[in-house]
């Protein structure tokens, strides 16, 4: 497909640096700060994709910009010419196009990218029954000892005042494909071989509901999370569990703003469009298929009636 990645997404935030202290903590890499007119700008990379997440200073928390790398100059034009028969206004560079989603409050960027290729992590040895290709030897998941980093953003969840607007501008207007679809609620939306990048639901406001961090193996979910916790343990929400849309294992924790960082692995991979249906699911398979059940506070977050209202409180008032 044309769009073939995430490229770097920007946060705001009312608390900037305790907020990008937090993100270090989780594993991404300070790539430099920027003075701005108020406060300081953080760019934070990941392994594989470089700088991808930006935080900067807002009265409440959101997410502001996201953006999506392309081939080519063709394919923006094309985006563009959709855009506009959306009635979508549209603002062009030589090397991006822009346009604002009016349910998700986000910009989205589209623009000429280099495509990553990440380095294979080793595949992992598993003793089975029948099955012990792993003899006289520790496995090697729990012997690691090196922090836990992110390879890459996977994927973003937006709260949309209006889903079913924002998935056709998603869908119709930038290009990403659908990948399943919650009836009236949410859509898995992909702009990679990954079965989803953006994820769009239902909501009263518009706002971010979680970030998703790819991390080698379901051994560097729990070692990620497991450090996370130990240095505040009120930063749990919902984990350790297997999605059954997606497939991934996660482990969602929240960042002293509010939102949720997920770290995933194990996702579903759409290479042949024609060899994918799309599914439509109800109940709980829409949102796992085993481990703990969501709190209510991730399904609602706690500070929601305050985005509603305006207010922008932090998650730690």
């Amino acid at each position: 497909m044309p769009l073939h990645r995430l490229t770097r997404i920007t946060m705001g935030v009312p608390n900037v640096e305790q907020t990008a202290d937090y993100y270090r903590e989780f594993g991404l890499s300070p790539s430099h700060t920027d003075e701005g007119t108020n406060s300081t700008i953080h760019t934070l990379a990941t392994i594989d994709s470089g700088d991808q997440l930006r935080i900067v200073e807002t009265p409440r928390r959101c997410l502001l910009e996201l953006e999506v790398g392309a081939d080519d100059p063709d394919d923006l034009a094309r985006i563009a010419a959709r855009l506009d028969r959306l009635g979508i206004p549209v603002e062009r560079t030589a090397d991006t196009v822009s346009a604002r989603d009016s349910g998700t409050e986000v910009m989205v960027r589209v623009g000429i990218s280099p495509r990553h290729a990440q380095t294979p992590t080793p595949a992992p040895v598993f003793n089975a029954p029948g099955v012990t290709p792993r003899l006289h030897e520790r496995a090697p998941g729990i012997l690691r000892e090196q922090p836990v980093r992110p390879r890459k953003l996977g994927h973003v969840v937006l709260g949309s005042t209006d889903q079913e607007f924002s998935q056709r501008f998603f869908q119709e207007g930038i290009g990403f494909k659908i990948s399943d679809t919650v009836p009236g609620l949410a859509a898995f939306m992909r702009c990679s071989t990954d079965h989803h990048n953006v994820l769009v639901q239902q909501s009263p406001v518009a706002f971010l509901h979680h970030t998703s961090w790819q991390v080698d193996d379901v051994d560097e979910v729990g070692r990620g999370a497991t450090v996370m916790l130990e240095a505040d343990p009120d930063r749990h929400t919902w984990g350790l569990g297997r999605h059954f849309i997606g497939s991934n294992f996660f482990w969602y924790l929240k960042d002293p703003a509010g939102n949720f960082s997920e770290y995933y692995s194990d996702l579903d991979c759409i290479v042949d469009d024609a060899l994918w249906k799309p599914g439509v699911w109800e109940g709980a398979k829409a949102l796992w298929a085993w481990g703990p059940p969501p709190p209510p506070s991730f399904l609602a977050p706690e500070d929601l009636a305050g985005l509603m209202t305006g207010a922008h409180s932090t998650s730690r008032d």
